[in-house]
């Protein structure tokens, strides 16, 4: 199935399904898949995706966890994943973002994931496949992480997209020690790249309003916001539109607001 484009619309994946090549990740609330899911689809839970470890709870997961979690899905090279959930693409790119640092490069997002999916009426049961056992052994490239260390040698460097809510950017709500935001970042919330009248899909000006804030390929970019979620869809966003620089803080705010030693930049 090589030729699937990233980005891909539910009638191109209602056309694949059951295709042995194909691999679905259902990353949607577990009440949600519980009831109705796409056919084939695979639960991932967020859990299996972090570390969990206070205060940066977001960070990646240790390499055995995602082994045993691909282990489960049956992943394979030759496999094709279609990951979807139901907000809109924070929890699938999360996942896509995992997928890019195993190098498992053959994935699609599918735009509007379960809302588009649900409300356009295609196929839905609550059957749930069977997990494999067989073991996976990975290797984790680093190249779509940044770490906080390397955000503060290189803040004339870098663009700092930060997708959290505009009460969190400026400081005036506080969900760490400190509040505001990485000096220099500049805001755009990841819900502001959805479009809410086609079903949470992808906008479909999503290059030309990315510019107008500022946002462009040209630019080294970190995106985060506070446990690398939200944050999930606008690396993902940026995976989409082939922005070649673009890496996640996965410490995110929850990190960066605890330290003691990290800049901050507080109000617009």
């Amino acid at each position: 199935m090589s030729n699937l484009e990233k980005l891909i619309e539910p009638e191109q994946l209602e056309a694949i399904l059951g295709n042995p090549d194909i691999l679905i990740a259902d990353l949607c609330n577990p009440d949600m898949y519980q009831r109705r899911h796409i056919p084939g689809a695979h639960h991932v839970s967020p859990a299996e995706l972090v570390a969990g470890t206070p205060p940066a709870t977001g960070k990646l997961a240790p390499r055995e966890k995602l082994e045993a979690l691909f282990s489960r899905l049956g992943l394979t090279p030759g496999k094709h994943v279609v990951a979807y959930d139901d907000e809109g693409g924070g929890w699938a790119g999360r996942f896509i973002w995992t997928l890019d640092i195993i190098g498992h490069k053959r994935w699609s997002y599918l735009n509007g994931g379960m809302v588009a999916w649900a409300r356009e009426g295609f196929p839905a049961d609550a059957a749930v496949p069977g997990a494999s056992s067989e073991p996976i052994s990975l290797n984790l490239d680093s190249g779509p992480v940044i770490e906080a260390e390397e955000i503060m040698a290189n803040l004339d460097r870098l663009l700092i997209w930060d997708a959290r809510s505009y009460p969190e950017y400026t400081g005036e709500r506080v969900v760490a020690r400190r509040g505001g935001h990485i000096p220099g970042a500049v805001h755009c919330e990841w819900t502001s790249l959805m479009d809410p009248e086609r079903n949470l899909r992808l906008r479909s000006d999503a290059r030309e309003y990315l510019t107008q804030q500022g946002i462009t390929p040209d630019k080294a970019i970190a995106t985060h916001c506070q446990t690398h979620h939200r944050s999930g869809f606008t690396y993902l966003v940026a995976r989409l539109l082939d922005f070649p620089d673009i890496r996640a803080y996965h410490g995110s705010w929850a990190e960066w607001g605890n330290r003691a030693d990290t800049p901050i930049e507080v109000g617009p």
